[in-house]
């Protein structure tokens, strides 16, 4: 079986609501190089080893959180050009699907890391261009830290660094994948118990701990798998593709 890249293109874009929140990256489709989709890689970033690793599978297209373009335009040299490069050489059309993947309510990686802890989603928080891009939980119980840590790393972010200044236990959350520590006032202002993010940041750990909010960072890779991979299964039902998910941890 398998469907074309314009239908596939045409349902993610619709489905994840690529235009409605400003970002950085350039989200949809950023490499053409074939119409005809029967399998799709899945990865958290479009990089050399990703894009070799999904050609050597005979992937037709790359699903990425992390695309090759983010920013103002680039020039197509260097090791971008040669990614570029590969994707067409090797008939590897790639799809990235940055913040709107991280706030979706369905597939998001803030709503499915927030499940994968017990919590059940009560609200957003951290405007981006008026759009929140972070999500409020609460867990069904008060929950020690320590405990909740073990969820965290039963989810997969296994690679913790824990900040505990604030109430033990906790079931208020504020969870932010990847890199959300610009976020953390306005998790503060929430009131919330512990912040969940992806990596820490140096100016950070003063203003968690003067405003006594506990905090677990799992990882910037593994907090952004979760979204990708609920899209990959999504696109085997509905398109009947193959999928393949390409794990490649930064370690970061």
């Amino acid at each position: 079986m398998g469907a074309t890249l314009s239908e596939i293109v045409e349902w993610l874009d619709g489905y994840l609501a690529i235009d409605a929140v400003a970002d950085a990256s350039l989200n949809g489709l950023q490499v053409e190089a074939g119409e005809s989709v029967g399998c799709v890689a899945l990865a958290v970033d479009a990089a050399a080893e990703t894009i070799r690793q999904a050609i050597d599978a005979d992937c037709d297209l790359l699903l990425v959180h992390h695309g090759l373009l983010f920013g103002p335009p680039q020039r197509l040299s260097g090791s971008l050009g040669a990614n570029a490069a590969s994707c067409f050489r090797g008939g590897l059309s790639l799809y990235a699907a940055h913040l709107p993947l991280d706030l979706h309510p369905q597939v998001g990686n803030n709503v499915l890391l927030a499940r994968a802890l017990g919590a059940e989603a009560s609200g957003t928080f951290g405007d981006h261009g008026g759009v929140d891009i972070g999500l409020l939980a609460t867990l069904p119980r008060p929950m020690p830290l320590a405990e909740l840590a073990g969820s965290f790393a039963a989810a997969g972010c296994d690679e913790q660094r824990m900040w505990a200044f604030g109430p033990d236990p906790v079931s208020r959350l504020a969870i932010v994948t990847g890199s959300g520590c610009s976020l953390m006032a306005e998790a503060i202002a929430a009131g919330v118990d512990c912040f969940i993010s992806g990596e820490p940041r140096h100016s950070a750990y003063h203003q968690a701990r003067e405003a006594g909010l506990s905090c677990l960072f799992g990882g910037h890779y593994a907090t952004e798998t979760f979204g990708v991979k609920a899209v990959g299964e999504l696109l085997a039902e509905r398109f009947e593709v193959d999928t393949r998910w390409i794990e490649h941890p930064t370690g970061v």
